[in-house]
């Protein structure tokens, strides 16, 4: 059982405030803090905290596969923790993306190597050859795009527009079955040429214009993200994708989990993020980065996904709240402790003997396990070994503590 520090990530859609502020940091930061990782990703592993100086939690694991990962992991992933844990900050849009299935991932990354494309490559699609389901948790208020709506709500956002130029699009989406539909749209308009893109990007940001200055409200938030993304992104395509697209909003403690071929944007918010340990992204838009809309066309499911179906049902277990998640790869549960939690020792224990990292959102929690104690502050982050043994958490205020393990 050490803390563990994780590997800051700074990207232009950071926040130079959001993770300076949530681990206690002078703010505003020098630069805007997108991510912290906390995991033995190859391309940015944690630092354990311990009593011989700070060591990477990738290290610790090579040198003690066994006792860190126990023999369940093990058999099942190799020598590897295969989840990544991750806080994100965003105040600027991220990209329009999805991520590949397993089988997607294993072809996609053997066919880059067959090609001789150098995997630190910009053009690079597969880095690794594992899927990355994500689940993300807001921690404060968190705003996002994610999953194709009903064929019948987008043709109904289309027309509450009221632009000529987009009738021909309805047509195409009723003409079909919803995936069909939405398939075909899509496609349409992702390969479109860019005169034709930029003659339809400003004719939707006048009918968005036009629909926010008349006070409707059915579709407002729909229309104020659609102006958001076009004044960020003039002449994207992804622009036009995101009106296709359900918009969601979260809470704190709030989640939605995204499967393979999920198409997505994180638009705003806090959160937390914890997803198979993989760096594969295939990009539809809305960012300079290379897009490779072909692959990005064969990875994606077009069958439309309802908000209710992206969140994740929840499952009380102990003092836990389990976000359930159709994933081998990781577990992610909420322990809160109010009340009668307080003052005491609780059992936080889990029901496997896999690795488990534990991350404190809220409060402070002093956590005993067989190693010793340490006190997780909000914002801190704690690893602890497959072969630490029982876990046990003490708070004298409101604390809310995060878990991730293998989802064995």
């Amino acid at each position: 059982m050490e803390l563990l520090r994780g590997a800051l990530r700074t990207y232009a859609w950071g926040s130079r405030t959001a993770i300076a502020e949530f681990t206690g940091r002078p703010m505003p930061a020098a630069h805007p803090e997108a991510e912290l990782w906390f995991g033995a990703h190859p391309g940015d592993p944690a630092r354990l905290e311990t009593a011989n100086g700070e060591v990477s939690l990738l290290d610790a694991l090579v040198a003690d596969p066994e006792g860190q990962l126990g023999p369940a992991s093990r058999a099942r992933f190799g020598d590897v923790l295969p989840f990544l844990v991750k806080v994100l900050a965003a105040d600027e849009p991220l990209s329009l993306q999805a991520h590949p299935s397993s089988a997607q991932a294993v072809e996609g990354f053997r066919r880059e190597e067959r090609r001789g494309i150098p995997v630190s490559s910009p053009v690079r699609n597969y880095r690794d050859t594992s899927h990355k389901p994500e689940l993300l948790v807001a921690l404060q208020p968190f705003e996002a795009l994610a999953g194709f709506r009903q064929a019948a709500g987008t043709s109904e956002l289309l027309q509450a527009l009221a632009v000529s130029d987009l009738d021909p699009f309805i047509d195409l989406l009723s003409d079909q079955s919803d995936a069909d539909g939405l398939r075909a749209l899509f496609t349409t308009w992702i390969t479109a040429p860019q005169p034709d893109i930029d003659v339809l990007v400003p004719a939707v940001l006048d009918g968005a214009i036009q629909y926010v200055s008349s006070g409707a409200t059915e579709f407002a938030s729909e229309a104020k993200t659609v102006l958001e993304l076009g004044e960020r992104y003039p002449g994207d395509a992804g622009v036009l994708a995101a009106l296709l697209l359900n918009r969601v909003s979260l809470a704190p403690g709030e989640a939605i989990f995204l499967p393979a071929g999920n198409l997505h944007t994180y638009l705003r918010g806090f959160a937390l993020e914890v997803m198979a340990n993989s760096d594969n992204v295939l990009r539809g838009g809305l960012t300079p980065k290379h897009v490779d809309v072909p692959e990005l066309l064969r990875v994606l499911d077009f069958t439309p996904t309802g908000e209710e179906q992206l969140r994740p049902p929840l499952r009380r277990e102990g003092i836990a709240l389990v976000y359930e998640t159709p994933t081998d790869e990781f577990a992610v549960s909420l322990i809160v402790l109010d009340g009668d939690h307080l003052g005491h020792e609780v059992d936080a224990s889990c029901r496997h003997d896999g690795p488990q990292i534990l991350l404190c959102a809220e409060g402070s929690a002093t956590v005993h396990a067989k190693g010793g104690a340490l006190t997780l502050e909000r914002g801190a982050a704690a690893w602890f070994a497959a072969d630490d043994g029982p876990i046990r958490l003490a708070a004298a205020q409101p604390t809310k503590v995060f878990r991730a393990t293998v989802g064995l």
